[in-house]
């Protein structure tokens, strides 16, 4: 049972389709640690742009894969942005996020056998 992401919209929009679900489950472990680097390296870089087209490319997926608090901590991550604020400010939000992150992918990659 999945204790750090949730399918049931995955299989609402794909009529259950588990094939679907995998692909999903590949395109998470594959694309999303990419963007929290980027995210990462934004913050370091102080590039409020770059900080934002990470945690926005990256919100859809989390919201599909019913991660509420990632998904959440990405919507902190694009208001910080908007308001240009300052790094120890975000810090402890991209802090959970990454941890979010890196339990669901230990999880899907257990799961779907990645």
């Amino acid at each position: 049972m999945a204790l750090y992401y949730n399918l049931s919209k995955v299989y609402e929009v794909s009529d259950n389709d588990v094939d679907f679900a995998k692909q999903i489950a590949i395109l998470f472990t594959e694309e999303v640690p990419v963007e929290i680097t980027n995210i990462k390296e934004g913050l370091k870089e102080k590039d409020h742009k770059k900080v934002y087209y990470a945690a926005h490319k990256i919100k859809p997926t989390l919201d599909l894969l019913g991660m509420d608090i990632a998904y959440n901590d990405v919507l902190a991550i694009e208001e910080w942005t908007r308001a240009e604020g300052k790094k120890r400010e975000i810090k402890d939000i991209v802090k959970s996020l990454k941890e979010n992150v890196d339990l669901t992918l230990k999880e899907l990659k257990k799961d779907f056998d990645l």
